[in-house]
């Protein structure tokens, strides 16, 4: 019996494994690129969707694609400037997280370049926990927000100081929220600064 258990436990565990050790070596292969390069390319490897943004027209573009692909239909938003995009494209949105709500427009603090990750802190999300989110993210950032690893992030957040609730996502699934959705689409909309 405890050797059907040991194989019953290798077998369910060996996805996980194997992904965690490609991404790995993905980054090892990437330790000398550039780190928005890094970052995209380790973001998408986990699961995200990566889109590039000259300017504000190309991402409000890609932003209505997504939402007419996905058939998104109410969002979460409480970020006023991503409000207006949302007002352009003509789609609803609640300032407060509602079971309405089919996805989530927001912001973000730092992208950081070591494993792809996407770091949110209570500015993001209000005082929702990350894993109450609609199942399709998407996320606005800047190129500066691009930093290198979590230290440097966490370095950058002390001296901005009062940020609270850190928590972060990478791909389709929160690293740091055991009860995230399985089936969750994050969207990453990276515009030039």
């Amino acid at each position: 019996m405890n050797l059907f258990k040991k194989i019953v436990s290798k077998l369910t565990s060996q996805p996980e494994e194997e992904q965690r050790q490609s991404l790995e070596k993905l980054g090892d292969s990437l330790k000398n690129a550039d780190l928005d390069y890094k970052f995209a390319q380790l973001f998408t490897h986990s699961g995200g969707f990566f889109n590039y943004c000259a300017d504000e027209a190309e991402a409000l573009q890609t932003l209505n694609q997504i939402i007419r692909i996905e058939g998104i239909r109410n969002m979460f938003c409480w970020d006023k400037d991503l409000q207006n995009f949302l007002d352009v494209v003509k789609t609803p949105y609640t300032p407060e997280l509602q079971p309405g709500n089919d996805a989530s427009f927001i912001t973000c603090e730092y992208l950081i370049a070591y494993d792809g990750r996407i770091m949110l802190s209570h500015n993001n999300i209000l005082h929702y926990h990350s894993s109450r989110m609609p199942e399709k993210i998407i996320v606005m950032a800047n190129v500066s927000q691009i930093v290198s690893n979590l230290n440097d992030a966490m370095g950058k957040i002390k001296r901005n100081g009062n940020i609270k609730n850190l928590t972060s996502i990478s791909g389709g699934h929160s690293k740091l929220d055991t009860s995230s959705h399985t089936n969750t689409k994050l969207f990453l909309l990276l515009l030039e600064d």
